[in-house]
Parts: structure tokens; sequence; C-alpha cells
């Protein structure tokens, strides 16, 4: 089972990346983009994602994925850290998040984490 601890971690690793505090929570940055939180008592994390493939996420897993009724609006997800598979899924769905936030000069530094998505 996945932890806020492991997806602080895998977070940390990744280039440019600062922790803040903000609405009361902890959440992520790359060069001072968002691309990360951990809310309901870090026992999930909202990520970035196409609008389009977040409604497809979450009709295929509603255990894992769901949207939050005020980011709605927004190209954001909810995933449940309990219900990911493995610790390769977590660092996919982290990895993918931040390579969307991530400026072009960060993404060509780096080009061992892949285009973005």
């Amino acid at each position: 089972m996945s932890t806020s601890d492991d997806v602080r971690e895998l977070a940390l690793a990744l280039p440019e990346t600062t922790e803040k505090e903000a609405w009361s929570m902890p959440t992520f940055r790359v060069a001072g983009k968002l691309f990360l939180t951990l809310p309901e008592q870090e026992t999930s994390m909202a990520v970035r994602c196409p609008k389009e493939e977040r409604d497809e996420l979450v009709l295929a897993e509603p255990e894992k994925f769901w949207v939050a009724d005020h980011e709605a609006a927004f190209a954001w997800v909810r995933v449940r850290l309990a219900a990911l598979d493995d610790a390769d899924e977590l660092r996919a769905i982290v990895v993918d998040s931040w390579r969307q936030a991530a400026p072009p000069a960060v993404l060509n530094a780096h080009p061992e984490l892949g285009p973005p998505a």
C-alpha cells in the first residue's frame, strides 16, 4: 500500500521540486508550478490530469480515482493511495503530473523522465 511518505519521497526526488504548505496541506511544485497535493489527511493525492483522461479514469476505476467538487472545472483528479496497485503505478502517476507542470527547459534538461503527457 502506498503512503504519503512514498508520495513525498517520489515527488521530492524529481528535478526542481519543492514542498510547500498551502491550504493546510502539503503541496509540491516544479519550478514553482503546482503539480501535486496531499489532501484528506494525506490518504489521497490530487494530481494534474487532462479532463478527458480524468473522466475516463474515474469511470473505469471509481474506487481509485475521483474528482473533488471544487476541482471539477480544473484538470485535476484525486487518487486514493490505498487503492493503488503498486509502487510503479504511484511513480507513473506522480511523474506524469510533474511532466504536465514542468516548464520546457526543465523537461528538456531531463529527457530520462519522458515527454509531457
